[in-house]
């Protein structure tokens, strides 16, 4: 516990430095005495001075979200629901964007549909990079005894604490202090309303910069000419001033 004490003035007539010194360490252990737990002075409950967040945080834990595509023997690639299913699993992918997720790709071996397999991951993979995604952050490995491709990734997934703890009569308050269910609806409903989770953890990855705007805006600097978007007639104001 910190205490401001204010120093009282020393006179000439009043107090030596001496019994000063002595006052001084008897204030603060008097402080020290107030801060032991055994103290019986006014005590205030602990998780009355504790924010609602803290006191009911939000568990955000990863779980794996897994893509099962079955692939037959003799096939050439995927099949179209196969293709449909995979933008719509990468779609979802896109909407975590924590910036450190890996795309694993586990391909079948050993399997009679070897070789249509690896066709399809080959297809996965294009798929992939069309719509945007880095090579980086892709990764293939092995799963002896399948006979489908899978894709998966860790989903981040926001828990809201258990809320209806009252251990007190909420009608008796003489200290007008909250309630140590006091706030758990609220983080309870906001991890269950909140369309990213990562959001939790951290701020999103920034996007690639458009560099044409930037590039055209640049050059015209460079030649001495107004950087400033040309507007027409229509988004221009003009006043007249009438006699």
């Amino acid at each position: 516990m910190t205490y401001l004490v204010e120093k009282p003035a020393l006179r000439s007539s009043g107090l030596s430095r001496s019994a000063f010194r002595i006052a001084m360490v008897a204030m603060a252990a008097s402080a020290v005495v107030a801060c032991r737990p055994g103290h019986t002075g006014p005590q205030v409950a602990g998780w009355s001075l504790i924010e609602p967040t803290e006191r009911h945080p939000i568990l955000v834990s990863q779980r794996p979200v897994t893509l099962s595509l079955p692939v037959r023997r003799g096939s050439y690639g995927l099949s179209n629901s196969s293709r449909h299913r995979v933008a719509r699993f990468l779609g979802k992918f896109r909407t975590i964007d924590t910036g450190n997720s890996k795309l694993v790709i586990s391909a079948p071996t050993g399997r009679a549909n070897e070789v249509a397999a690896m066709q399809a991951v080959a297809e996965v993979r294009e798929m992939i990079s069309d719509a945007g995604f880095s090579p980086t952050i892709v990764h293939v490995e092995t799963a002896p005894g399948s006979s489908n491709v899978r894709l998966s990734y860790l989903s981040v997934v926001a828990k809201g604490p258990e809320c209806g703890h009252f251990p007190t009569n909420l009608g008796r308050a003489p200290k007008n202090a909250s309630s140590p269910n006091f706030g758990c609806t609220t983080q309870k409903n906001f991890a269950a309303m909140i369309a990213n989770p990562a959001d939790l953890l951290g701020p999103r990855t920034m996007t690639p910069r458009m560099a044409d705007r930037r590039d055209h805006t640049y050059g015209g600097y460079v030649k001495g000419e107004s950087t400033t978007a040309k507007k027409s007639k229509d988004e221009k104001a003009s006043t007249q001033k009438t006699e």
